[in-house]
This record gives structure tokens, C-alpha cells and sequence, in this order.
């Protein structure tokens, strides 16, 4: 196990390095360094194509996504089908399993069931949100912790907590990438959580908190997070001090230019649609006003195109993990007692 998990504390200390350092803060003279979430994404994409590719020339199955969508919300239907097509590029078998709004819970659960049972299923997802009738928490612990690949089951959840190894939720995961694969430094680094959702603001404080020599390396910073219940004012002087903010509370243009320090890491997880005062057109904006922030910090992602593509991106290295972890206890349980 220790062996095995060289490389990822070697990745871990990578963003810590001095030489990341001055990359960082070589960037904070002028505008930021716009970062690619597209770019990065391609590059993981292509990472996980080969791996896939090597995983069924050495004779194994290849890996299975199902995901579940319930009713007929159009943003929902259009993130599945990134997914769906994200699978496709980089090789992953995949099926979207269509029920309507009007499903039980019940239902739903016995569905989950069937699917956590089938041995040809590697990964399983259910698209949240779900129609208000259905407990979301009770239908993300239906699903098996091991073909769990958005990392909401309660004990992927705990064990991502206590620094152990565990499937992590995509979009944290994506954000941990953007700031190693760039060379934004962690150690010691003051940082701001700007939301605490469950699913992405919670996990992504976890993450660049946790000490980088355990099982699951984080990335020793120092961490606050901030909520709805945070005075705006008292939001500032928590980012003022920021070396990097990752902002994740689905609140346009809450981070603006002066509550920036000059170099700080920008990290935009936020995407909502409003309409285009201008063109009257619906258009996506972020957590951040992008156009001031940008000249001040040192590093930033857009919206769209940023932490959204990486997203989609680790969805398909969660796959990737679950099919071999699946094997890897069927192979177990065949062993004669």
C-alpha cells in the first residue's frame, strides 16, 4: 500500500516546491494567468483514454458508467450528456436510464439496487437534483460505496475526512487537480472556501487542509470557510488575506476586484445562468467577477470552460478507479477460503 501511494504524495509535495512557488507568483505582474479547466481537462481525458486502453488490451472488461436521471430538468439532461460523451471519447461503455418525475423513492431504490448488484456496472451515478419527494441523502447511500463514482456515499464522504483512500467527489477533485497540475503552492498557504455545500465546498476545504503525508495526501494549507451566514464585509477580510479563494457558493459576481490581494489563486466553482443585460440572451456567469478580479490575481478560471470540463474529466478516473477496484474484489471472493 505505502509503495503504491508514492506517486500520489510525490504529486502532493510537487505543488510545494520553491519552483512552483516563483511560477506562482510570477504570474501575479499584470493580468492573471488565465487557467484552461478545457486544456487540463483534455490532457487528464487523454490520460485516462490510454489507461483504458491498456486495462483492455491486458484482457479486462471494459469499464461500465450507468447514470440515472430522473424527470426532465434541461440542465441535468445537458450535464449527462457530457458525461455520456466524455465516457465515449476516452473508451468507457455508458447508459443513461431515464425514469420520470412521478418515480418513488421506493422505486428509485429498488432500481439503484439492481444496478449495485449488476457485476457488468463498474460506476453509478445519480444526477442530482431529484425531484423534492425523494430524500437525496437516502439515494446517495443506496448507492455501492464502490461503484460510487460522484463520492457522495456517507463512507466515501468519512473516509475522505479522516485523510484515508476513497472515491472523491468529481468537482473537488477537479479543483485539487487545477491548483497541483499549475503549480499554485498549498503549503502553509492561507486559503478562503467562499460555500460549504456537502458536495463541492465541504470537500474541497478538506482536501487543501489535510496533511499531505497521510494516506489520502492534502495539501496543508490553512483553511476558513465562509457561508451564507458570513457578512460580506467579514467575507473581505478573510480574502484580503487569501493566497488562494476558491469560490463555490452559486452567487454571481460575490468575489470581486478588492477583495483580492495582488497574486492570490482565483478557483471560480460557481456557474449560474442570468440574462445578458446587453444582448438579452441567457449566458453562464461564476462566483467571481471575472474582468476585475483578473487583474489583480495571479492565477484564475473562467466561466465556462473552467472547474466545469474538469468536472467531467475525473467523473471518468472515478470510472477507471471503480472498474479496477471492482476486479479487484471479485478476484478476492473467488479465492478459495
Amino acid at each position: 500500500m505505502a509503495a503504491a501511494l508514492q506517486p500520489l504524495r510525490a504529486l502532493s509535495r510537487a505543488a510545494m516546491e520553491p519552483r512552483a512557488r516563483r511560477l506562482h507568483l510570477s504570474a501575479a505582474r499584470g493580468d492573471a494567468v488565465v487557467i484552461s479547466g478545457r486544456k487540463l481537462a483534455r490532457q487528464i481525458r487523454q490520460e485516462a483514454r490510454h489507461e483504458v486502453q491498456q486495462w483492455v488490451a491486458a484482457g479486462n472488461r471494459r469499464p461500465h458508467l450507468s447514470v440515472v436521471l430522473v424527470g426532465e430538468n434541461p440542465a441535468s439532461h445537458s450535464y449527462v450528456l457530457n458525461k455520456t460523451k466524455a465516457a465515449a471519447d476516452v473508451g468507457i461503455s455508458s447508459e443513461t436510464i431515464l425514469r420520470p418525475a412521478s418515480i418513488s423513492e421506493e422505486e428509485l431504490l429498488e432500481l439503484i439496487a439492481r444496478l449495485n448488484s449488476d457485476t457488468a456496472v463498474d460506476g453509478l451515478l445519480v444526477q442530482l437534483p431529484l425531484p423534492e419527494h425523494i430524500d437525496e441523502r437516502r439515494v446517495c447511500n443506496a448507492v455501492s460505496p464502490h461503484k460510487d463514482v460522484d463520492g457522495f456515499h456517507v463512507l466515501n464522504v468519512g473516509r475522505m475526512c479522516l485523510d484515508q483512500d476513497s472515491m472523491l467527489p468529481a468537482t473537488p477533485r477537479g479543483v485539487w487537480e487545477i491548483i497541483q497540475r499549475t503549480g499554485i503552492p498549498t503549503l502553509g498557504r492561507n486559503v478562503v472556501v467562499a460555500g460549504r455545500s456537502k458536495n463541492v465546498g465541504m470537500p474541497i476545504a478538506m482536501l487543501l487542509h489535510t496533511d499531505g503525508s497521510h494516506e489520502r495526501p492534502g495539501g496543508d494549507a490553512t483553511v476558513t470557510i465562509s457561508h451564507r451566514y458570513t457578512p460580506k464585509e467579514q467575507l473581505k477580510q478573510h480574502t484580503i488575506r487569501a493566497d488562494i479563494v476558491v469560490a463555490a457558493a452559486g452567487i454571481p459576481n460575490l468575489i470581486t476586484a478588492d477583495m483580492i490581494k495582488e497574486g492570490a489563486a482565483v478557483i471560480d466553482v460557481g456557474i449560474t445562468r442570468v440574462q445578458d443585460p446587453l444582448t438579452a440572451q441567457p449566458r453562464l456567469v461564476g462566483d467571481v467577477d471575472f474582468e476585475g478580479v483578473k487583474k489583480k490575481a495571479s492565477y484564475i478560471t473562467p466561466v465556462p470552460g473552467g472547474v466545469g470540463p474538469m468536472t467531467v474529466a475525473m467523473l471518468m478516473k472515478n470510472t477507471i478507479i471503480a472498474a479496477k477496484k471492482l476486479l479487484k474484489t471479485c478476484e478476492l471472493q473467488a479465492v478459495p477460503a
